[in-house]
């Protein structure tokens, strides 16, 4: 980080292409005014990044369908989604309160409730907190333990590994500090068994290694913010072809590690064919931003795209797993909870 961060300029409304979510609830509060108690209620709302979270739900569900190879319970599957939401949107708005000092000076972010001055960080941060109390407590007493502390652990991951330390500090932010993502797919499957086995751990490295290109091409992008407030996107540090160079690695790596559980039986044709035909597509996109002399349209469309491929794929992987189809072998235990009675409650 410099040692000072340029000051702000007034803020300008953006153009809705390449704009993010978040970014278009700030545009409407500026619109709007931003006050009120209708207001208050959209700025807690954008706290948690409704979008993201809902990415997130899909990659904490879907396991859940795999790990029971049919139906889970309707109750367990309702309080998982809302201990989900929660913890992640509690995740995201203490992310909100520690930002706050960069944030104002990014166009992306500078509508965001802190900077904008529609909330205090004091409420932001209390928001945060609460909501990730809640989220241990709904897991804890209504699922199972070991959900709750895989939850609560891709929380402080989130919070004190990406974005108090890497983030500032290293062009690797992404790729360890996006562990955290993959943390939904474990807090399904034990939500469902109690237990974390083989088949969760791969789809725990399907997210970690989708996160590198998916979030790169978001910063080539927006690489303009993150250098006008020093934080070390690997296009600020590598460069450009160099990120996208890691981006096509990453790629690479993810296409077979996607594949993988097919091969022992945790996954069935179903998923693999439409492993196979997603992993082909998100390829095409990483080469047609390496080949584009402007590549800002093609990483916007890579970084849009990758969301779908990932929800697609989890879906993917839901319907082969109500599939009545024969599958060789087991899938081994890695963790085992003190609780493994969540289906029956």
């Amino acid at each position: 980080m410099p040692d000072t961060i340029p000051a702000a300029s007034p803020a300008v409304l953006p153009d809705a292409e390449m704009t993010t979510a978040t970014q278009r609830a700030g545009i409407a509060a500026q619109r709007q005014g931003g006050s009120g108690v209708r207001q208050l209620l959209r700025d807690y709302v954008t706290l948690t990044k409704p979008r993201i979270i809902s990415l997130l739900l899909v990659t904490t569900v879907t396991p859940m369908f795999i790990a029971l190879r049919g139906w889970p319970s309707l109750a367990v599957v309702l309080w998982t989604m809302l201990g989900g939401y929660l913890m992640a949107g509690g995740a995201n708005a203490i992310n909100m309160f520690i930002d706050r000092d960069i944030d104002a000076h990014m166009p992306r972010t500078r509508l965001r409730p802190i900077p904008s001055g529609r909330m205090s960080p004091g409420h932001v941060l209390g928001f945060g907190v609460v909501l990730g109390a809640a989220a241990f407590a709904v897991f804890a007493l209504f699922v199972n333990l070991l959900s709750a502390m895989l939850a609560l652990a891709g929380l402080l991951y989130y919070v004190f590994i990406y974005t108090r330390w890497l983030k500032r500090t290293s062009p690797q932010n992404i790729v360890i500090g996006g562990a955290a993502g993959a943390f939904p797919p474990l807090v399904g499957w034990a939500a469902a068994t109690g237990e974390v086995t083989l088949t969760a751990a791969y789809l725990f490295l399907i997210v970690f290694f989708w996160t590198p290109p998916h979030f790169w091409a978001l910063a080539l992008v927006k690489q303009k913010d993150y250098g006008r407030v020093g934080v070390p996107m690997a296009p600020n540090v590598w460069g450009e072809r160099e990120t996208m160079r890691q981006m096509l690695f990453y790629t690479l790596i993810m296409i077979p590690v996607t594949l993988a559980p097919v091969t022992y039986g945790g996954l069935g044709a179903v998923y693999g064919v439409s492993a196979a035909v997603l992993g082909l597509w998100f390829l095409r996109d990483v080469r047609r931003v390496m080949k584009a002399e402007n590549f800002t349209q093609p990483a916007w469309t890579l970084y849009r795209n990758s969301l779908l491929y990932l929800a697609l794929l989890f879906a993917a992987m839901a319907v082969d797993g109500v599939v009545p189809v024969a599958r060789v072998g087991n899938d081994p235990i890695i963790l085992r909870g003190p609780d493994i009675a969540a289906t029956a409650r």
